[in-house]
C-alpha cells in the first residue's frame, strides 16, 4: 500500500522536484550511488537522491571561485532582482515545496506552507538590503587626506543548513550571501535534501548564473571536509547543533574562515503572576509545540511564581489535550513525527528520568497507533533543576514547568544555561519586563510574545548559542570585509 507521503508527492506538478539530482557547476549530477529519503511518520521510502562525493565538492568549490568576478561586479539591484524572481517563483510553487517539507521533515502542513512564505520573505529582504551595503567616509586625522571605509564580499561562502527547517535556513543564509556578492555552496541536511534540490530548480529558473548557486547532497562528514579545508572557502555558516557547531569551528580556524554559527538553544520562558493566565498559557503553548517541538527557539524551561503554578499547570494541561497527534499530511494534525528516531529517544529518556526523580507526567493521548520516531505531547510538573530536561535542550513536543518564588531567583536559573539564543518572558510589569530583558544572557527575547523573528531581526544567540547573527541588516555583513582607504596627498 502507498503511504500518505508517496501518494502526495506522485501528484506534484513538478516531476522534475522528485528527480534526486545535485546542481553542480551547472550541471544537474545523477550519480550511480543513491541515498533513500525516509518519511518520517511512517519509516517509508519516499525518493532517493544523489550521494555526492568529495570530488564532486572539489568541482563546486572551484566552479564558485571561477563565479566570483561576475557575479561580484553585478549591480546590487540586479542581483537583488534575480533574488526577487526566485522567490517569486517559491511562491508560485509554495505548495508542491510544503508538501517536500512535510514528506521528508514531519512538521504539519500547515507550518510548511507558512516556512515558505518566511524563506521567501528572506529573499526579498535580502534582495534589497543588497543596495544598502553602504561604507563611510572617516574625517581625516591626517593633512590633505581622504579616509574611506568600503564594504566587499568576502568570496565564496558554504552554508550548512539543518533538517528542521530545511527550506527557510538556506534562503536565509544564501539570500544574505548572494546579495552581498557571494556565490554559495550549500549542504543541506541528510535527512531533508528533497525541499533543497527543488529550492535549486527555482534558483537555477530564476536567473542566478552557472556556479553561483549550488547544492550538493550526501555525507556530511565527507562534504564538509573539503569546505573546511579549502582556503577558496571564505566564509562558513552553520545552523544545527552545538557539538557539531564546535567541530566545524575548530576546522574553519586551519584557514580562518569567516565563521556565523546558529547553535542549540535551551530557551527560559519566565511567567510571572502579575500576567493574565490564559495570555501566558497560550505564549506557552506556541512557543513549545511549534514544527513538533523541534525548534531552536522551543520553550525548554518554563518557569512559573509559585502562586499561579498550579493554576498554570492546569491550564497548559487543558490546553495540551486537544492536540492532534498524526502524518503532517493530514489535516487535523497539529503535532507530527520527530524527524529522526534518535530526537525521539532521547524526549522519552528525558521524561523517564523525570518521572524517576518525582516529576508528574501529564500526556496527550493518541486516538490511533502511532511509529516509533513520535512523542506524544507531555508536560512534566515539578520539575526540579537536577533532572535532564532541566539541563539540556529538548528537541521535541516535551514541556518542563518548573516553580519559582521570586524575580532575582528566576533571572539566575534562566541564566546558568550555556545556551543563550532565546528567551520569553510574560509580565504585565513594564519596569520587570526592563529589568529582565536587560540581565537576561540571551541573543533575543520575547517580551509577552511567542512570535518574533523574520527577515528584519537580528537572529542569534550569545554564549555556545553562536556567533554572528542571521537576517536584518546584520546577516548580510556576514558575507562582507571592510576595506579600509587613505588617499593622501590631494592638497597637491
Amino acid at each position: 500500500m502507498v503511504g500518505l507521503a508517496a501518494r502526495h508527492l506522485e501528484g506534484l506538478r513538478r516531476r522534475d522536484f522528485l528527480a534526486g539530482a545535485a546542481l553542480v557547476d551547472g550541471r544537474w549530477v545523477a550519480s550511480q550511488q543513491r541515498d533513500v529519503v525516509i518519511d518520517p511518520a511512517t519509516g517509508e521510502e519516499i525518493a532517493d537522491v544523489a550521494r555526492c562525493s568529495p570530488a564532486d565538492m572539489e568541482l563546486a568549490i572551484t566552479a564558485a571561485e571561477r563565479s566570483f568576478a561576475a557575479w561580484r561586479e553585478l549591480l546590487p539591484a540586479r542581483r537583488g532582482a534575480i533574488l526577487k524572481a526566485w522567490a517569486s517563483l517559491m511562491l508560485d510553487h509554495s505548495e508542491e515545496l510544503a508538501i517536500l517539507v512535510t514528506s521528508e521533515q514531519g512538521k504539519p502542513l500547515a507550518e510548511a506552507r507558512y516556512e515558505i512564505s518566511y524563506g521567501a520573505g528572506f529573499l526579498e529582504w535580502f534582495a534589497a538590503e543588497g543596495e544598502r551595503t553602504y561604507g563611510e567616509t572617516i574625517p581625516s586625522h591626517k593633512p590633505g587626506s581622504l579616509l574611506q571605509v568600503r564594504k566587499q564580499p568576502v568570496g565564496v561562502a558554504a552554508a550548512i543548513t539543518p533538517w528542521n527547517f530545511p527550506v527557510a535556513m538556506i534562503a536565509r543564509k544564501a539570500g544574505a550571501a548572494l546579495a552581498a556578492g557571494c556565490p554559495v555552496i550549500v549542504k543541506p541536511a541528510p535527512e531533508t535534501p528533497l525541499s533543497a534540490l527543488a529550492l535549486a530548480r527555482l534558483a537555477e529558473e530564476a536567473g542566478i548564473p552557472r556556479g553561483v548557486f549550488q547544492v550538493l547532497v550526501g555525507d556530511p562528514i565527507e562534504l564538509s571536509a573539503p569546505l573546511l579545508r579549502d582556503t577558496r572557502i571564505r566564509a562558513l555558516s552553520f545552523t544545527g547543533s552545538t557539538q557539531v557547531g564546535r567541530l566545524l569551528l575548530e576546522g574553519a580556524a586551519r584557514t580562518v574562515k569567516k565563521v556565523s554559527l546558529e547553535l542549540g538553544g535551551h530557551a527560559p520562558f519566565l511567567v510571572f503572576d502579575d500576567v493574565d493566565l490564559d495570555k501566558a498559557v497560550k505564549g506557552a503553548m506556541a512557543a513549545k509545540f511549534a514544527t513538533s517541538g523541534q525548534d531552536c527557539l522551543a520553550a525548554n524551561r518554563i518557569y512559573v511564581q509559585r502562586s499561579i503554578y498550579t493554576a498554570f499547570v492546569d491550564a497548559f494541561a487543558a490546553a495540551m489535550a486537544p492536540l492532534k497527534v498524526g502524518h503532517g499530511l493530514e489535516p487535523a494534525t497539529d503535532v507530527g513525527p520527530m524527524t529522526k528516531l534518535s530526537v525521539a529517544t532521547k524526549c522519552r529518556a528525558q521524561i523517564d528520568d523525570a518521572a524517576a526523580k518525582g516529576a508528574r507526567v501529564i500526556s496527550a493521548k493518541a486516538d490511533k497507533a502511532l511509529g516509533q520516531n513520535f512523542v506524544l505531547p507531555t508536560l512534566l510538573s515539578d520539575v526540579t533543576d537536577d533532572m535532564l530536561i532541566a539541563c539540556e535542550e529538548t528537541f521535541g513536543p516535551v514541556a518542563a514547568i518548573l516553580p519559582f518564588d521570586s524575580e532575582e531567583e528566576a533571572l539566575a536559573r534562566a541564566n546558568t544555561s550555556e545556551m543563550g539564543l532565546a528567551a520569553y518572558v510574560y509580565t504585565d510589569s513594564l519596569r520587570r519586563a526592563l529589568r529582565l530583558s536587560e540581565g537576561i544572557e540571551y541573543g533575543m527575547v520575547g517580551i509577552n510574545t511567542a512570535s518574533f523573528t523574520g527577515p528584519p531581526i537580528p537572529f542569534g544567540g550569545w554564549k555556545q548559542s553562536g556567533i554572528g547573527r542571521e537576517g536584518s541588516r546584520h546577516g548580510i555583513e556576514e558575507y562582507m570585509e571592510m576595506k579600509y582607504v587613505c588617499f593622501g596627498d590631494l592638497a597637491t
